[in-house]
Order: C-alpha cells, then sequence, then structure tokens
C-alpha cells in the first residue's frame, strides 16, 4: 500500500504548485492517442484516446477513451514440449475493459513555447463496460475450444493457444466504474505538437465478481499503476 500513498500524497500536493508564467503558449484543445503499459496487463496493456478543451487560464476539461487488457495477477504462462507453442494454464477468460472518463486536467507547471517541461495533474473517471470472453486453447485433437477446467486437468493435453480473439464475439458484458488519477509531463518541442508520458493509476469496480482463473483467487475491484506514452496534436 505504500507506492498508493506516496503517489496520491505527490498527486493532491501537485495542485498547490503555482504555473510558471510564460508568454506565447496558449492553446484551446488538444487530442492524443496513446499506448499503456500497466501492473495488470500485459507486455502492452492498451490504448487511449483523449480530448481536452479548455475552461480557464490553466484547467481543462477531458473525454477519454481508454481500451485495456486486463489480467490475473497469477496467469502464468507456458509451452508445450511437443510444438513449442505457448498457452497461459488455467485461464478461462479474458477481460478486456472499455473505459469512458470525463476528468480535469490542472497545469501546474508551464512550459515556453518550444521548450522546456510542462506538468498537469489529472483526475478523470466514468462508466467501465467489461467485456469477458472466452480464453480458447488448442486442445490434444488440435481443434480450438474454450479453456474448461473440469475438462481440461492436464496441462500437456493443450497444444497452444487459440486464435487470436476467437472468443470476442461470445462475451458476456459486465459493468463498472472507474478513477484515475495521474501526472503527466510533456516533452514536445513544438506548439502544435504534443508528447510525452503519463503516469498514475487506476481503481476500477465492478457489480460482480470476474472469472479469469477459475482454480485461484478473482477479484470484483483492480488497482493497477501505470505509464502512457503518448502524442497528439493541439490548436
Amino acid at each position: 500500500m505504500r507506492p498508493i500513498y506516496a503517489f496520491l500524497l505527490l498527486f493532491f500536493l501537485s495542485f498547490q504548485v503555482q504555473a510558471q508564467e510564460t508568454e506565447d503558449y496558449e492553446y484551446n484543445s488538444e487530442f492524443i492517442w496513446g499506448i499503456n503499459k500497466n501492473t495488470r496487463g500485459g507486455l502492452i496493456g492498451g490504448f487511449i484516446l483523449k480530448k481536452s478543451t479548455r475552461i480557464s487560464e490553466n484547467q481543462f476539461q477531458t473525454y477519454g477513451l481508454e481500451l485495456m487488457n486486463v489480467k490475473h495477477p497469477k496467469e502464468t504462462r507456458i509451452s508445450n514440449p511437443l510444438n513449442g507453442n505457448s498457452y497461459i494454464w488455467g485461464k478461462q477468460n479474458y477481460l478486456y475493459s472499455v473505459r469512458l472518463q470525463y476528468g480535469r486536467e490542472q497545469i501546474i507547471f508551464k512550459k515556453a513555447s518550444f521548450q522546456g517541461l510542462q506538468i498537469h495533474a489529472i483526475l478523470a473517471g466514468g462508466p467501465t463496460i467489461g467485456l469477458v470472453a472466452p480464453y480458447y486453447i488448442q486442445n490434444s485433437s488440435g481443434f480450438n475450444e474454450p479453456f474448461d477446467p473440469e475438462k481440461h486437468v492436464d496441462f500437456r493435453d493443450v497444444l497452444g493457444t487459440g486464435n487470436i480473439l476467437q472468443g470476442i464475439g461470445e462475451s458476456e458484458v459486465k459493468f463498472g466504474l472507474n478513477l484515475k488519477p495521474a501526472l503527466s509531463f510533456e516533452f514536445g518541442a513544438f506548439k502544435s505538437n504534443v508528447s510525452g508520458i503519463e503516469l498514475g493509476m487506476v481503481l476500477e469496480g465492478f457489480t460482480e465478481e470476474i472469472i479469469l482463473v477459475p482454480n485461484d483467487s478473482n477479484d470484483q475491484f483492480f488497482t493497477s499503476f501505470f505509464v502512457t506514452l503518448f502524442y497528439g496534436r493541439r490548436r
């Protein structure tokens, strides 16, 4: 819990910092997209889109969309010794989290037009649509089928993973809420472009427990830390 408390302290203290006054660096809207890495995702956690519009000198309102793959912390990828194909033993479902977010961004340190670092404090949240899709494996006969913990009891009978997104059409929809406090660090060198990183945490909860690995404990509430690399345009 210490990293959570440290981040929240840094986040709320950041609102007390006075923005540096600079000239000729005003913009009214911004659109960014990015790639996310987080503690509950894989190599790539997901993708983000965000639209920001100015509502005061140093504050913006934001509308965001995040598409994330949420993993169970006990997922372990193993390889079949016969063909070298890998799969996640014991995984029954994927969780794809579609997060709709409305928020506010406060500029706490403003950069000059073509140099320096700009820092934003961010607070956003909104509804989550969770898509729980079955995890397909290739069985010992060479056919793809959803993993069944009662049927597939020996990992040596699994030849590999099924096709990518094979079970998306069979998804169950789960509803929830999400909340994201974050800090954004912009390094863009041009006035009309924006690039940088966003660091923060996401708190997410669903109306019921989401079964990802049936033979282990599963969660209804998820907490993750993330870093997002983003790029975009402003005017």
